[in-house]
């Protein structure tokens, strides 16, 4: 852990004006501002579509920004951290990430403590104490069957999280994160079939589950609160892998509660594994969920890339 003066950082802001129904555009005036009266001048990127936050990154990098910090949800963070990582690795190894979370769910910051109060993450900016945390690295096939490869900072699901996020992302989300995942996860729960599939995570298992969900996890959190993971730890090397089993729905309804309260665990159909690298298969299309997004299917291979990425945190 470190600490940069402000004086030797070279600050760029990734907007998505659009996160949160629109609220990190409406708040951007007034970030922009705390911004040049604590850090001095900055670097303004603002999204137009999905997709734009991972080359601004990399552009911002490349230009001699020392300090990117992601305005909006997961989402969008998820693609300021792929625009870090280039063909060989980091395109600049000593680089910070910072993060002002206005997003529908933000799960992330549940992990790491970060502050959702714009004033009080602006603090968390300037002094710019960081932590090197992992990353996962993962290849899948997109809509199209093509290969793809990608890197996450919170948590891949397959399985039912997948149609969730799909679910999420094509209604609105006017109620905020957690009334936007619920309501997605009990509809989804009631349309979702649960899937056979092949699961190997390290020399730990090697078999075919029937399973609701799997979820990887560097994170604790995902799907607007869900406590999925409740051991992982972000710079420990291992993915946390959650395996929730052959539930019936009446099952799955009665313990729905115990995704948000940490008792999860209690249940015997549930499963939890750590490992370095995860390999899934299914002979049914699986979704995936990819740090709130739904980029792909299954088949995916997932490998943990330990210590990748300086993040900004609280002390």
């Amino acid at each position: 852990m470190s600490e940069l003066p402000s004086s030797q950082r070279k600050f760029a802001f990734i907007v998505n004006p659009n996160a949160a129904m629109g609220a990190a555009g409406r708040e951007w005036p007034h970030i922009r501002a705390l911004a040049q009266q604590r850090l001095g001048a900055v670097l303004e990127c603002i999204t137009t579509r999905p997709g734009d936050a991972r080359p601004m990154t990399r552009e911002a990098l490349l230009g001699g920004a020392k300090a990117i910090v992601c305005v909006g949800g997961d989402g969008t963070l998820n693609e300021v951290v792929n625009g870090f990582m280039g063909e060989h690795g980091l395109v600049d190894p000593e680089a910070l990430v910072g993060f002002i979370p206005i997003g529908t769910g933000c799960d992330f910051v549940k992990t790491l403590s970060l502050p959702k109060e714009v004033d009080r993450a602006m603090d968390v900016l300037f002094r710019s104490h960081t932590r090197t945390i992992d990353l996962g690295r993962l290849q899948y096939l997109d809509h199209d069957g093509s290969p793809r490869s990608a890197y996450f900072h919170n948590v891949v699901s397959f399985g039912l999280g997948g149609e969730v996020v799909e679910r999420v992302n094509r209604t609105t989300k006017v109620f905020g994160g957690f009334v936007s995942f619920i309501w997605a996860t009990l509809i989804s729960v009631l349309l979702y079939n649960k899937k056979k599939i092949r699961l190997r995570v390290d020399d730990v298992l090697d078999d075919w589950v029937v399973t609701w969900n799997v979820a990887v996890a560097n994170g604790q959190y995902h799907g607007g609160g869900m406590w999925i993971a409740p051991d992982a730890v972000m710079d420990d090397g291992l993915f946390h892998v959650t395996v929730i089993g052959d539930f019936s729905l009446l099952e799955v309804f009665r313990h729905l509660p115990k995704l948000y309260d940490g008792r999860l665990f209690e249940l015997e159909k549930v499963r939890s594994l750590v490992g370095k690298r995860v390999e899934a298969f299914s002979e049914n299309q699986v979704l995936l969920d990819v740090d709130g997004e739904q980029p792909g299917t299954l088949p995916v291979t997932i490998q943990i890339i330990p210590k990748a990425l300086r993040l900004i945190t609280p002390e």
